[in-house]
């Protein structure tokens, strides 16, 4: 997997996603909007991790990752350490 980001074609994904999402989430039906949290953690999840291994090769910490989503360096470690190569 190549280390590069084409950030403009991440950047019209998520715009897209996003905006289908959004209007799902405010749907009337549990089951329409209950899909669209599903949805939307999964693509945190992927983003997430994308940023992750992106900021693990550019030299990035543990803490520096952990300290920009908010967590602490143990949680963030222990959810992304094993993807690790090395």
């Amino acid at each position: 997997m190549s280390d590069s980001v084409d950030t403009s074609l991440v950047s019209d994904y998520i715009d897209k996603v996003s905006d289908d999402l959004a209007s799902d989430a405010a749907s009337a039906d549990p089951a329409v909007g209950l899909r669209a949290v599903g949805a939307m953690r999964r693509l945190a999840d992927r983003l997430e991790r994308l940023h992750v291994r992106r900021a693990r090769s550019l030299g990035w910490s543990w803490q520096e990752i952990a300290d920009a989503l908010g967590v602490t360096r143990q949680t963030v470690h222990k959810k992304h350490a094993a993807g690790e190569k090395g």
